[in-house]
């Protein structure tokens, strides 16, 4: 994915990188330049700014939407991420998202259930992955100068001859045809864009090369009378990549992060978000999430 988690990650966690601010509530993954990334800020809440150069780059953020702010511990301007993403009408697509990208960086991505196709152009460049899912947390890079089409699959939408067990925390890139055009399957696909990314999708499932397995929700709400364990447990892993063990997990360690960067405590999560105690918590943020609870809940004004 674009760099991994910048994009599997969805438009909620793309981030601005400037100089100077003070912290707000922010759903976001810490994100570090050359130096350590110290605090987390989104640019609407942002207040007491006082450096010229971040008043002038969170007045430009705040018209983009969903846009962050950061700062390394030089306090230098490190990356610039203006973000847009849409629902879709398609039963398949979880969201529609675009990004770019200012100066080179690295970021930590968290692990996610569903996969995404991304379009990448840099110095007039254009390419492609299908990447994910993702079972781990990661530190990923974002390429500087860079702008990102991302579309992000609803969990049971999957490419049968791209096998979804292939990517698993990886990606794979597919071959350009022409400048404008890549291949896929034996055939040239135009590259979408953000406004047409739902047609191109829609072309994908007329021919057959994206399906969705009903299984997999049914799997997840605990109505499978009508299916053996066993047939269960095949479609889902075809269609997920994953086991159903494997993506409640992760959305639970979402679910813990959500809580406490929301202000709730560390015990209060625990119990909300239904682990055994504060261990088994702090476990899955760290390998899910790449942080541990008071990391998390330190990005949280107080």
């Amino acid at each position: 994915m674009i760099p991994s988690g910048l994009y599997n990650r969805g438009a909620k966690q793309l981030l601005v990188a400037c100089s100077i601010g003070s912290p707000a509530s922010v759903n976001a993954p810490t994100v570090t330049g050359e130096g350590k990334i110290r605090e987390v800020f989104r640019v609407s809440v942002c207040y007491a700014l006082y450096d010229p150069l971040f008043v002038l780059l969170a007045l430009l953020a705040s018209s983009q939407s969903g846009s962050y702010v950061v700062r390394d511990e030089s306090g230098d301007v490190r990356l610039i991420i203006f973000d847009e993403n849409r629902a879709s009408d398609s039963p398949v697509v979880e969201t529609v998202w675009h990004c770019r990208s200012g100066q080179a960086s690295t970021f930590l991505s968290r692990a996610v259930s569903q996969w995404e196709i991304v379009i990448m152009k840099q110095h007039g460049t254009m390419s492609i992955t299908v990447r994910g899912p993702e079972t781990r947390a990661t530190t990923a890079c974002c390429p500087e100068e860079a702008e990102f089409l991302g579309i992000t699959f609803t969990l049971g939408t999957f490419m049968p001859l791209l096998p979804t067990t292939d990517r698993l925390d990886g990606e794979v890139i597919l071959p350009l045809a022409t400048k404008r055009s890549f291949w896929l399957y034996g055939a040239a696909w135009q590259f979408p864009d953000y406004n047409n990314a739902d047609t191109f999708v829609d072309r994908l499932l007329r021919v057959g090369l994206l399906v969705r397995d009903p299984i997999v929700d049914a799997a997840l709400q605990g109505h499978l009378k009508e299916y053996s364990l066993r047939t269960v447990q095949r479609r889902f892993l075809r269609a997920t990549g994953l086991t159903v063990s494997a993506v409640r997990q992760i959305e639970r360690a979402h679910k813990a992060e959500a809580l406490l960067e929301r202000g709730v405590s560390i015990l209060d999560t625990v119990e909300l978000a239904g682990y055994a105690d504060q261990a088994h918590l702090t476990r899955s943020l760290k390998r899910f999430v790449g942080r541990t609870p008071a990391q998390v809940s330190g990005n949280v004004c107080r």
